[in-house]
């Protein structure tokens, strides 16, 4: 939903990752995570960012607009971005999931009314998310040396070269008219705002209750790529040997 934003803060980490300093401390080797001491830096800068502007201005967002129109903002923003999981459905070879993408597109672009409400979903079609990162997952394609951006939050070599690829499946992209640019930085910051909004509680109880926070974020964040990749599916490659 900030594609854009995401592809600059990419391409600059892409070309300071050079300089970014590394560790050979075995638990953070062991974790994938060798630019872990950079990696904090860049996080308590997020967790900075989130506690005086994105926090609170979601916080006020839940209060101050009602849920309907929350969720219909939600619905928009959610059905914007079907084209590119669809695109990936295709990528990945399930013609059944890419059916049901394309399925809520038409439903809830025309009876939905441009998405504002899930008809899709009433009718038996539930949503489901995918991104060019677990396409490359699907595909084999390992996570690589974990990576937090500025403003962006965890971005593995794996996810954030499909944050990159699916700017360029994204049809906004290409489409131009009138008030482009405004669109484009409006979707961006409902896209954000929207995130935050739904999690506030979430992301409240996880730092309440985290002993390292940094180390609880990075993985629950591989628990979730994980898990979208399986589309949900059970890990059967870590079963106990019994």
């Amino acid at each position: 939903m900030f594609r854009p934003l995401s592809m600059i803060a990419v391409i600059a980490a892409g070309l300071a990752l050079s300089g970014c300093e590394t560790t050979t401390n075995p638990e953070s080797l062991a974790q994938n995570d060798p630019y872990e001491p950079t990696n904090r830096k860049v996080f308590e800068l997020n967790q900075s960012f989130d506690k005086h502007l994105a926090r609170p201005v979601a916080v006020f967002y839940n209060h101050a607009v009602p849920q309907q129109a929350r969720d219909a903002i939600h619905n928009l923003l959610a059905n914007l971005d079907e084209p590119v999981t669809f695109a990936n459905d295709v990528w990945q070879g399930s013609p059944k999931r890419a059916a049901q993408t394309l399925g809520r597109i038409t439903f809830n672009t025309t009876l939905g009314i441009g998405g504002m409400f899930d008809i899709a979903d009433k009718m038996g079609i539930p949503p489901h998310t995918e991104d060019f990162g677990q396409t490359l997952g699907v595909w084999g394609a390992g996570e690589g040396p974990y990576l937090v951006l500025p403003f962006v939050g965890p971005a593995p070599p794996r996810d954030a070269a499909g944050r990159v690829v699916d700017i360029f499946q994204d049809p906004f992209t290409y489409i131009r008219f009138d008030g482009i640019h405004t669109f484009t930085y409006a979707r961006a910051g409902l896209g954000i705002l929207d995130l935050r909004a739904r999690n506030v509680e979430t992301l409240d109880q996880i730092e309440r209750t985290s002993v390292d926070l940094y180390a609880t974020q990075r993985s629950l964040y591989r628990q979730y790529r994980k898990s979208e990749i399986r589309n949900g599916e059970p890990d059967t490659e870590e079963l106990p040997n019994l």
